[in-house]
């Protein structure tokens, strides 16, 4: 085991975990942030989707030792209130059925809206296609975040 020192969501946090344990299981185990989900283990579906240092990241393969001093951003970081762009248009557009995928997908836009303010059709479709939903809702989610790239 080993002491790690993590800053997330704009707080500072300390966990004694193997180095090599994925954040995801640091965030919902060691911490009780819940929002980010387990959907696959394996990098491949999205719904772990969390910003480090800004940058759509995978935290089911990320190893806790990996972080450093980088600054880890949750879904419940996202903003104080709900009221970040992507997840008022979220609301407004009524993206969520079953809504375990929604906090990757709002995580994954919301990094790409911060990139670029007023993504194509085909870039949004390119960063989004790596975030799966069971339900279908891809149609929404893209009218989500072109609904989003309206917002201030």
């Amino acid at each position: 085991m080993a002491l790690f020192k993590l800053q997330i969501n704009g707080k500072s946090y300390q966990t004694d975990v193997e180095p090599d344990t994925p954040l995801l299981w640091v965030l919902r185990d060691n911490l009780g942030l819940l929002g980010t989900k387990y959907g696959c283990g394996i990098a491949q579906c999205g719904a772990c989707t969390v910003h480090l240092n800004g940058e759509a990241t995978r935290s089911c393969v990320l190893p806790v030792s990996a972080i450093g001093s980088s600054k880890v951003t949750t879904i419940e970081g996202l903003s104080k209130n709900g009221d970040h762009p992507v997840q008022k248009a979220w609301d407004e557009v009524d993206v969520a059925q079953c809504g375990y995928c929604q906090a990757g997908q709002i995580m994954t836009a919301a990094a790409l809206l911060k990139k670029k303010p007023k993504p194509t059709d085909e870039e949004i479709e390119a960063t989004m296609s790596g975030n799966l939903c069971r339900c279908g809702t891809y149609h929404r989610i893209h009218e989500a975040v072109k609904v989003a790239s309206t917002k201030k």
